[in-house]
């Protein structure tokens, strides 16, 4: 069993223990969707689940969260948008460190140049398989358009 499992189960149990009612629906959200992801693993004859693809849910699921609450602030629900942001934060405390901007940076300039890559969709995705977990893939897309700009100007 994944170490990530282990702990999101444990993590549960105490927020139930101390009625954490926040974190109690969160985190049953989380364990129902890697359910719904090992079940579906199953159906297709995969391998199965790991602490990697785990992080993927969760980054999936940390997504969904921005999107709503961006989708509540435009629509001036600050009540709903502020359940959403505290469920990212719950949610992000079993996300890997995301690195600074300028790591990304170095990373995607230093993948252009050693495989000589020049458009951006495999320099995207080259730049996406290296820091997988590490950084959103939106962070990762706005440094590869930064940096075949400088390189085509």
């Amino acid at each position: 069993m994944p170490m990530l499992i282990k702990q999101i189960s444990s993590d549960l149990k105490n927020a139930m223990r101390d009625k954490k009612e926040q974190e109690i629906s969160t985190l049953r959200m989380l364990k129902s969707a890697i359910k719904n992801k090992e079940i579906s693993l199953r159906n297709g004859n995969e391998a199965e689940m790991t602490d990697e693809k785990i992080i993927e849910i969760i980054s999936s699921e940390v997504k969904k969260r921005v999107e709503a609450a961006g989708a509540y602030e435009q629509g001036e629900r600050i009540d709903l948008a502020e359940k959403e942001k505290s469920e990212i934060k719950i949610l992000e405390r079993y996300l890997p460190a995301q690195i600074s901007e300028e790591e990304i940076e170095k990373t995607v300039k230093a993948i252009i140049i050693d495989e000589g890559l020049e458009s951006f969709g495999q320099t995207m995705a080259a730049a996406v398989k290296k820091l997988k977990g590490k950084a959103s893939g939106s962070r990762i897309s706005e440094a590869v358009k930064k940096a075949l700009n400088k390189n085509l100007s």
